[in-house]
């Protein structure tokens, strides 16, 4: 499992498995987010599986589907009430973490100073350059 560490509230990760829920909660995650689609890919497991390992561990389970390359305003806002409400920390994942992180920078970008989200997603091994844009117009409904 590639747990990446955004700061002390969330850590997004590519696609996790039955067996990686047990490890996620050992590592102390309390709220287990996927931001993928059931059946986007031939393979992938299923997500009734991961919550039935998530509700065995003691973590908290949110399906948040969001569809990859089309990150709405409303994805964006259903993915900072879930920051501010769940337990934390928070693991979300998806096809390869990277639409968790652009779910987290949108709503990031309303509070935080765009340099500083950046450098958290860059550390965390995103590049989100071309996000720059939206952050601007996020910026705005602070």
């Amino acid at each position: 499992m590639d747990i990446r560490k955004i700061d002390d509230t969330i850590s997004v990760a590519p696609q996790i498995t039955y067996e990686d829920v047990a490890e996620a909660a050992r590592l102390g995650f309390r709220t287990l987010v996927a931001n993928r689609p059931d059946k986007e890919e031939f393979g992938q497991p299923a997500m009734a599986d991961i919550e039935a390992a998530a509700l065995e561990n003691g973590l908290t389970w949110i399906y948040m589907p969001v569809q990859s390359g089309n990150v709405t305003d409303e994805d964006v806002d259903r993915f900072g009430e879930m920051i501010r409400d769940s337990e934390k920390p928070v693991l979300a994942f998806c096809r390869s973490g990277t639409r968790c992180t652009v779910l987290w920078a949108l709503n990031a970008a309303r509070t935080t100073p765009a340099r500083e989200v950046f450098s958290k997603a860059r550390n965390a091994g995103y590049d989100i350059s071309g996000l720059a844009p939206r952050m601007e117009q996020q910026s705005r409904n602070r």
